[in-house]
């Protein structure tokens, strides 16, 4: 793995990556949460970003004129491409059209029948890149390639996202397992220090270790 790439992995691993409880906006429920913009709006992450992609777009031979994303997840990577790549232009896609002024979804680049690939931060079940990629789409983009920062595999939201980006491919940077098992390396705990008179933070039960966090052995790291 060459080392913006290395590093931005292990920049979301230590700001984005949380082990717990969480509730998704799909309905379900997870045992981690990933929240990329504490990255993607970091200013060292923000170019790492910038250039993990901007790598990964040149690499594909894509040879787009733009890249967007819906807003806000893909705001800050729009940027960060845009920004370091110096001959990208970006666009962003409002969830909905505007009820003033221009009325108009798309802002930013404009160029109808131009190439762009269509970005996004996390991709749980697919739903706001699809929405980009039809938005992009029906606006007159020709839709080249789509990707995300971190894919959550195991909510299976891929064959959606390259069904509705076909016949351009979609590509995600690192999955949400390779996230989880750089997390665990920074906070490797082979070595526990027992906690005394501690409880789990997470549920209350005897806490059986506390380093890094106290934690019960039901939810030990």
């Amino acid at each position: 793995m060459d080392s913006a790439r290395q590093k931005l992995l292990s920049t979301l691993a230590h700001k984005s990556f949380r082990l717990g409880e969480f509730k998704l906006s799909s309905g379900g429920t997870s045992d981690y949460y990933i929240d990329c913009r504490t990255t993607t709006l970091d200013a060292k992450g923000s170019k790492l970003t910038g250039e993990v992609f901007t790598e990964e777009i040149r690499r594909q031979e894509w040879k787009p004129r733009a890249i967007g994303g819906l807003t806000m997840g893909a705001d800050p990577i729009v940027v960060a491409v845009s920004v370091v790549s110096g001959d990208l232009d970006g666009f962003l896609v409002r969830k909905a059209e505007k009820q003033h002024g221009t009325g108009q979804r798309i802002e930013g680049f404009r160029e109808k029948g131009a190439r762009v690939v269509i970005v996004d931060d996390v991709c749980t079940t697919g739903a706001s890149t699809v929405q980009a990629i039809e938005a992009a789409r029906e606006f007159g983009f020709e839709v080249v390639g789509a990707m995300c920062l971190v894919e959550r595999e195991e909510a299976k939201g891929r064959p959606s996202v390259e069904k509705a980006a076909a016949p351009a491919p979609f590509i995600s940077i690192f999955t949400a397992r390779d996230v989880r098992e750089q997390h665990l390396l920074q906070n490797d705990d082979t070595q526990p220090i027992f906690a005394v008179a501690a409880v789990c933070e997470l549920c209350g039960s005897p806490a059986v270790t506390n380093n890094p966090r106290s934690r019960c052995a039901a939810h030990k790291v």
